[in-house]
Protein backbone atom coordinates (compact mmCIF):
# COMPACT_ATOMS: atom_id res chain seq x y z
CA UNK A 1 0.00 0.00 0.00
CA UNK A 2 1.06 3.52 -1.37
CA UNK A 3 2.12 5.88 1.73
CA UNK A 4 4.62 8.53 1.37
CA UNK A 5 5.68 10.93 4.19
CA UNK A 6 7.80 14.08 3.98
CA UNK A 7 9.51 14.94 7.18
CA UNK A 8 10.56 18.28 7.15
CA UNK A 9 12.89 20.60 9.51
CA UNK A 10 16.26 22.83 9.75
CA UNK A 11 19.40 21.31 10.54
CA UNK A 12 19.82 19.38 13.58
CA UNK A 13 15.80 19.22 14.54
CA UNK A 14 15.63 15.71 14.95
CA UNK A 15 13.93 14.85 11.66
CA UNK A 16 16.34 11.83 10.70
CA UNK A 17 15.47 10.78 13.88
CA UNK A 18 11.83 11.28 13.72
CA UNK A 19 11.91 9.67 10.30
CA UNK A 20 13.78 6.88 11.52
CA UNK A 21 11.33 6.15 14.16
CA UNK A 22 8.41 6.01 11.90
CA UNK A 23 10.29 2.57 10.64
CA UNK A 24 10.12 0.70 14.27
CA UNK A 25 6.98 -0.92 13.63
CA UNK A 26 8.06 -2.00 10.24
CA UNK A 27 8.54 -6.26 10.67
CA UNK A 28 10.19 -6.29 7.23
CA UNK A 29 13.16 -5.44 5.40
CA UNK A 30 14.10 -1.66 5.77
CA UNK A 31 16.15 0.09 2.87
CA UNK A 32 18.09 3.73 3.48
CA UNK A 33 18.26 5.85 0.76
CA UNK A 34 21.64 7.96 1.39
CA UNK A 35 21.70 10.89 -0.74
CA UNK A 36 25.15 11.75 0.48
CA UNK A 37 28.56 12.56 -1.45
CA UNK A 38 31.91 13.09 0.32
CA UNK A 39 33.39 15.79 -1.43
CA UNK A 40 35.72 16.74 2.04
CA UNK A 41 36.92 14.84 4.62
CA UNK A 42 34.26 15.82 6.83
CA UNK A 43 31.74 14.54 5.12
CA UNK A 44 33.41 11.29 5.39
CA UNK A 45 33.27 11.57 8.72
CA UNK A 46 29.68 12.14 8.89
CA UNK A 47 29.01 9.65 6.25
CA UNK A 48 30.76 7.18 8.25
CA UNK A 49 29.13 7.89 11.48
CA UNK A 50 25.57 7.80 10.26
CA UNK A 51 26.75 4.18 8.57
CA UNK A 52 27.57 3.20 12.15
CA UNK A 53 24.54 4.25 13.47
CA UNK A 54 22.64 1.92 11.35
CA UNK A 55 24.81 -0.89 11.76
CA UNK A 56 23.15 -3.41 13.32
CA UNK A 57 19.53 -1.93 13.47
CA UNK A 58 18.27 -3.62 10.54
CA UNK A 59 18.70 -1.64 7.65
CA UNK A 60 20.30 -1.89 3.83
CA UNK A 61 21.87 0.91 2.69
CA UNK A 62 21.69 2.04 -0.84
CA UNK A 63 24.03 5.22 -2.11
CA UNK A 64 21.68 6.97 -4.61
CA UNK A 65 23.90 10.61 -4.48
CA UNK A 66 21.93 11.88 -7.91
CA UNK A 67 19.41 9.63 -8.69
CA UNK A 68 17.42 7.93 -5.92
CA UNK A 69 14.24 7.12 -7.73
CA UNK A 70 15.98 4.42 -9.17
CA UNK A 71 16.98 3.27 -6.06
CA UNK A 72 13.19 3.77 -4.68
CA UNK A 73 12.04 1.65 -7.70
CA UNK A 74 14.43 -1.56 -6.28
CA UNK A 75 14.53 -1.15 -3.26
CA UNK A 76 12.50 -3.40 -0.86
CA UNK A 77 10.17 -2.89 2.35
CA UNK A 78 10.05 0.42 4.23
CA UNK A 79 12.18 2.72 2.36
CA UNK A 80 13.12 5.94 4.04
CA UNK A 81 15.41 8.51 1.78
CA UNK A 82 17.67 11.06 3.39
CA UNK A 83 18.05 13.68 2.20
CA UNK A 84 16.08 15.74 -0.15
CA UNK A 85 18.47 18.81 0.16
CA UNK A 86 21.67 17.00 -0.03
CA UNK A 87 20.55 15.54 -3.44
CA UNK A 88 19.75 18.92 -4.57
CA UNK A 89 22.72 19.87 -3.62
CA UNK A 90 24.65 17.07 -5.66
CA UNK A 91 22.27 17.97 -8.72
CA UNK A 92 23.47 21.53 -8.48
CA UNK A 93 27.38 20.46 -8.19
CA UNK A 94 26.71 18.56 -10.91
CA UNK A 95 24.72 20.96 -13.23
CA UNK A 96 21.77 18.93 -13.35
CA UNK A 97 18.00 19.98 -13.86
CA UNK A 98 16.88 20.59 -10.46
CA UNK A 99 12.96 20.58 -11.58
CA UNK A 100 13.37 17.84 -14.09
CA UNK A 101 14.95 15.71 -11.06
CA UNK A 102 12.49 16.80 -8.72
CA UNK A 103 9.14 16.60 -10.92
CA UNK A 104 10.26 13.03 -11.92
CA UNK A 105 10.82 11.73 -8.24
CA UNK A 106 7.74 13.30 -7.24
CA UNK A 107 5.91 11.33 -10.44
CA UNK A 108 7.54 8.41 -9.16
CA UNK A 109 5.64 9.05 -5.83
CA UNK A 110 2.38 9.13 -7.25
CA UNK A 111 2.97 5.77 -9.07
CA UNK A 112 4.77 3.76 -6.68
CA UNK A 113 2.83 1.39 -4.00
CA UNK A 114 5.80 1.50 -1.91
CA UNK A 115 6.14 2.75 2.24
CA UNK A 116 8.54 6.00 1.77
CA UNK A 117 9.39 8.16 3.92
CA UNK A 118 11.74 11.53 2.70
CA UNK A 119 13.53 13.93 4.96
CA UNK A 120 14.17 17.39 3.64
CA UNK A 121 15.29 20.34 4.78
CA UNK A 122 13.42 23.99 5.66
CA UNK A 123 15.81 26.21 4.47
CA UNK A 124 13.69 29.32 3.60
CA UNK A 125 12.93 30.41 7.47
CA UNK A 126 16.24 32.14 8.05
CA UNK A 127 17.72 35.43 6.43
CA UNK A 128 18.15 36.23 2.82
CA UNK A 129 20.96 34.23 1.54
CA UNK A 130 23.65 36.60 0.48
CA UNK A 131 24.81 35.26 -2.85
CA UNK A 132 23.46 34.45 -5.81
CA UNK A 133 23.94 30.49 -5.84
CA UNK A 134 22.65 30.20 -2.67
CA UNK A 135 19.34 32.13 -3.09
CA UNK A 136 18.85 30.20 -5.96
CA UNK A 137 19.60 26.95 -4.13
CA UNK A 138 17.13 28.51 -1.38
CA UNK A 139 14.47 28.79 -3.99
CA UNK A 140 14.79 25.25 -5.67
CA UNK A 141 14.62 23.79 -2.30
CA UNK A 142 11.41 25.53 -1.26
CA UNK A 143 10.11 24.59 -4.77
CA UNK A 144 10.74 20.66 -3.88
CA UNK A 145 9.51 20.66 -0.88
CA UNK A 146 6.50 22.23 -1.87
CA UNK A 147 6.30 20.01 -4.58
CA UNK A 148 6.67 16.85 -3.04
CA UNK A 149 4.35 17.51 0.13
CA UNK A 150 1.54 17.86 -2.52
CA UNK A 151 1.84 14.66 -3.32
CA UNK A 152 2.40 13.74 0.05
CA UNK A 153 0.36 11.61 1.98
CA UNK A 154 1.53 13.02 5.63
CA UNK A 155 4.12 15.95 5.99
CA UNK A 156 5.85 16.15 9.41
CA UNK A 157 7.51 19.62 10.33
CA UNK A 158 10.41 19.17 12.93
CA UNK A 159 11.59 21.72 15.81
CA UNK A 160 13.61 20.84 18.53
CA UNK A 161 12.96 17.05 18.18
CA UNK A 162 9.00 17.87 18.22
CA UNK A 163 7.34 16.50 15.46
CA UNK A 164 3.99 19.12 13.95
CA UNK A 165 1.78 17.16 11.37
CA UNK A 166 0.68 19.65 8.56
CA UNK A 167 -0.58 17.25 6.42
CA UNK A 168 -2.29 13.54 6.83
Amino acid sequence: MRRVTLVLGGARSGKSRHAESLAADHAGEKTYIATAEAFDDEMCQRIARHKAERAGAGWVTIEAPLDPGTAILGAPGFILMDCVTVWLGNLMHHERDLRASVADLRNLLTTTEKRIVLVSNEVGLSIVPENAMARRFRDEQGFANQRLAEVADEVIFVAAGLPLKLKG
